[in-house]
């Protein structure tokens, strides 16, 4: 690395030689820090790297704040759940969804009540059904070992 080429706002903004950028920045009692290495020349700055870094780290955490979170609630029903108990739970669900959560319904089949498939498969297609106003179907009902499991999402 002879070149490099210094940006920033207290310097004079060109090509200099690595030494001679290493000067300056040894003048203003700050860093050099590349900033594009795959540049040609590389870009350098002349700062104060700890401030760099932490405005760096500021970034990073804005746009974490910023990124949308999924939250998936789970609602269990088994395959002879009453009408009670599936009004409660598709209650629930709608709070979820009005949230903006993603729902997991899922049946759970325990011991011999596996022979009962189709039974969880009503349930669950009568559920999504039954939510379609407040959400849409993102994966239909599935049998994955002992559970048969329904992805809802939120409409926007």
């Amino acid at each position: 690395m002879n070149e490099v080429r210094l940006v920033g706002e207290n310097v004079e903004q060109g090509i200099y030689s690595y030494k001679e950028a290493m000067r300056i920045a040894d003048d203003l009692n700050l860093d050099l820090v590349e900033i594009s290495p795959n540049a040609v020349p590389p870009v350098c700055r002349i700062v104060d790297y700890q401030k760099f870094l932490y405005q760096i780290r500021k970034r990073e955490k804005e746009q974490k704040a910023k990124s949308a979170k999924v939250i998936i609630k789970e609602i269990r029903f088994g395959p002879q759940t009453d009408e009670h108990d599936y009004n409660f739970k598709l209650k629930h669900a709608q709070e979820f969804l009005k949230e903006g959560s993603k729902v997991k319904a899922y049946v759970f089949f325990k011991g011999r009540s596996i022979v009962y498939k189709e039974q969880g498969e009503q349930l669950l297609a009568r559920f999504a059904l039954d939510l379609e106003d407040c959400a849409k179907v993102e994966q239909l009902p599935k049998l994955e070992g002992k559970r048969m499991i329904l992805f809802l999402a939120p409409k926007k």
